[in-house]
């Protein structure tokens, strides 16, 4: 069945499609979790589960998984309402993560990172309780770039951000998809596919190191968009080289693509 898709959505559901392929990041009978914020990132991701379930040669399940910082307990109504309206599974729920980290209680990290590490030992907690074998997060091109200068800079680390990564001796695997995919493409196919994005408020929002990352990429490249282009091609192919060889160590090395659960392209339409 062809899909009818703006340049854009193509953009990130092919991207999407050639990181699952290549990584491996979903066979027969996954059963994945989405970590839905309600940001653009993760709701297109979604969106881009929801296609793929449609075309792809096996059968794996998905399902949304939104925890809710606090600061607003009834902002993610809008996608209790899409969930539903589309048939998508999901749990929802409201958490006191957000005003914790902007307490006492905090007081080694900045808010972002606690709320974060809160956020994600509650999802580990409900892939748990679902029995899920995947928890696939919204991290795009923008936080591979972002991550591999915070390593450099502050580590002096050279590591990027793991398209597909082993937790928990293998009971669980973190994917995310859109890794290869930049934030202006993402925006794009969001407000195409009129996905009910909500807004974040968080008092630290737009405050963290990745912003600080992402000033320092615009300083490094002077406002030239090839430079630009070039530091994030360069970045992407390097992770996913460096994940497809682990993802084909994994297998031995022996089996076939189509054979081994890989997440095809759609064909798609014209916009």
């Amino acid at each position: 069945m062809a899909l009818k898709l703006s340049f854009a959505q193509q953009t990130c559901v092919r991207a999407a499609g050639k990181a699952m392929q290549e990584c491996r990041m979903i066979v027969p009978g996954a059963r994945v979790g989405v970590a839905v914020s309600g940001g653009m990132d993760s709701f297109v991701l979604l969106k881009d589960m929801q296609l793929r379930q449609r075309i792809v040669p096996f059968r794996f399940e998905f399902m949304a998984l939104h925890v809710n910082p606090g600061f607003d307990p009834d902002n993610h109504a809008p996608l209790a309402d899409w969930l539903r309206a589309e048939g998508i599974a999901g749990h929802l729920e409201v958490t006191d993560h957000g005003p914790r980290a902007h307490t006492e209680e905090n007081r080694r990290n900045s808010p972002c990172f606690y709320c974060a590490r809160l956020r994600r030992k509650r999802l580990f907690a409900l892939c748990g309780q679902y029995g899920l074998t995947h928890l696939a997060f919204g991290h795009n091109a923008d936080d591979l770039v972002t991550s591999f200068l915070m390593n450099l800079v502050q580590t002096g680390r050279v590591d990027g951000m793991g398209m597909s990564e082993p937790f928990f001796n293998g009971r669980l695997r973190v994917i995310r998809p859109l890794l290869l995919v930049e934030k202006t493409d993402i925006a794009r196919a969001a407000r195409q596919w009129e996905l009910p994005l909500w807004s974040n408020p968080c008092p630290s929002a737009g405050n963290t190191r990745r912003a600080d990352m992402m000033t320092l990429l615009d300083t490094m490249c002077e406002g030239s968009r090839f430079r630009r282009r070039n530091v994030f091609h360069g970045l992407t192919r390097w992770q996913m080289a460096r994940d497809a060889a682990r993802a084909r160590a994994e297998d031995g090395g022996n089996t076939p693509r189509d054979e081994r659960g890989a997440c095809p392209a759609p064909p798609c339409g014209g916009a």
